[in-house]
């Protein structure tokens, strides 16, 4: 099936109709909670949800929730892993699962038609996982080659160094080093997954958002009828919700036969994903390492020829936890010192001279132009959806959202750049074929 963009917001607005907020249906089915937006694109329902299984990250509980979602497309009590199969491609509908450190996600599609019948083998899978233990073992043999081959990628490494630095062990930000992985994962067993999913997985923090050719009333009785009375096992997460940098510094990975290197440069922040500065933030960033338009690609790969990739991100920041500002920079062996000098300088400019208001203008753009097409699909609305309830806004905030970028103030950008952007706080990790 091949999924049909929605109406853009500008034909919306010439014909009149209301808002996101005045659209979208909330409903409570139980546990779950639902948002539910009839659109103009026929016979295709697209949906994407996750639920809080609560983890207690002082554990292997994180390995143990990545592989339960591993198994979860593997077999049920009522049907093996072909029946699965069978029963989502003979209906041309698709349906999978992820997980991130507090939650498990799912997204599909389906025809309008087929939607309870789908969501039906969604809650099987859920709810019922055969977790077998032939399966588990090719999971986990597969997993741990997936962290062997990370050793090679010098973008792991540095990921993982770095996280090392900035977070402790029980943060969700933090990464083990391979061998700490493999270990625990090797001494993971499949009565480690199934307790783990008997007394971790439920109902709580249930959310769904579902956008296409639907009935909002029929879509949530659809719900309640196969989750409607599944219980919440009530247990909180156990993480730490904040970085404990050690000092400043340098760290190096050693990788052979890697020559071109990946430079990590980051630090914690102050900051959530609710906290007022976060928009600005995001915008200051943006402007220094978000494009091809950006300083560092201008000035350390344009002007001075030292890398083909170069860019910076906010990493890792919740709602639940903090996370860190990261600028990275692939570099060969003799650019190393040059081109992490370069970048530091540019860091270091942009920090003190702020941001222009041509420069924040065409930020302002381009993020207000990604917002609308990330909600040109079905598949793309039911994703913001959900990604917003998660964040505990209310559904107005994505019609907002553009207004609210636009609003922006050169001043306000430079001056939350400030504040939270430390230059003088930066730890550095390289990863790769060190040059002697």
């Amino acid at each position: 099936m091949t999924e049909d963009p929605l109406l853009t917001p500008d034909r919306r607005v010439l014909a009149g109709t209301p808002t996101l907020a005045e659209q979208v249906v909330e409903a409570e089915v139980g546990a779950a909670r639902l948002w539910l937006l009839r659109t103009e694109v026929r016979d295709v329902v697209s949906f994407r949800g996750s639920l809080e299984p609560a983890p207690d990250l002082a554990t292997e509980d994180d390995l143990a929730q990545a592989l339960l979602v591993d198994l979860l497309d593997k077999g049920t009590r009522q049907r093996d892993r072909f029946a699965l199969a069978e029963a989502l491609e003979g209906r041309g509908a698709e349906l999978s699962f992820y997980t991130d450190a507090l939650r498990i996600g799912f997204g599909g599609r389906a025809l309008a038609a087929d939607l309870p019948d789908v969501l039906a083998l969604l809650a099987e899978q859920l709810r019922e996982p055969a977790l077998d233990e032939a399966e588990f073992d090719k999971a986990k043999k597969q997993a741990i080659a997936a962290v062997r081959q990370a050793m090679d990628a010098p973008a792991s490494q540095a990921a993982g160094a770095l996280s090392r630095r900035l977070y402790p062990p029980d943060h969700p930000n933090y990464i083990r080093t391979p061998e700490a992985e493999i270990a625990r994962l090797t001494a993971l067993t499949i009565e480690d997954v199934r307790r783990f999913h008997a007394a971790r997985v439920g109902g709580d923090g249930l959310r769904i958002a579902l956008v296409g050719d639907l009935d909002p009333q029929r879509t949530a009785r659809a719900v309640e009828g196969v989750l409607g009375d599944w219980a919440a096992h009530g247990q909180p997460a156990r993480f730490a919700d904040e970085a404990t940098p050690t000092a400043p510094g340098r760290a190096d990975v050693a990788i052979a036969d890697r020559p071109n290197l990946n430079v990590r440069l980051g630090h914690p922040l102050a900051l959530r994903r609710q906290h007022d500065d976060y928009l600005a933030v995001f915008a200051a960033n943006f402007a220094l390492g978000g494009n091809f338009s950006a300083r560092l690609m201008q000035t350390v790969r344009d002007a001075h020829g030292l890398t083909y990739s170069i860019g910076s991100m906010l990493r890792g920041v919740t709602v639940e936890h903090g996370g860190h500002w990261l600028v990275h920079v692939t570099l060969s062996g003799p650019n190393l010192e040059r081109g992490v000098e370069a970048t530091r300088a540019v860091v270091q400019q942009f920090v003190e001279e702020g941001i222009g208001a041509d420069e924040l203008g065409a930020v302002q753009e381009t993020l207000a132009g990604q917002h609308v097409v990330g909600m040109a699909t079905t598949g793309g609305l039911a994703a913001r959806l959900l990604t917003n309830a998660e964040r505990g806004f209310d559904v107005g905030y994505l019609d907002r959202y553009p207004d609210l970028v636009r609003a922006l103030t050169p001043e306000a950008v430079t001056d939350a750049a400030r504040r939270h952007f430390r230059p003088g706080d930066l730890h550095t990790v390289v990863a790769g074929t060190l040059p002697a």
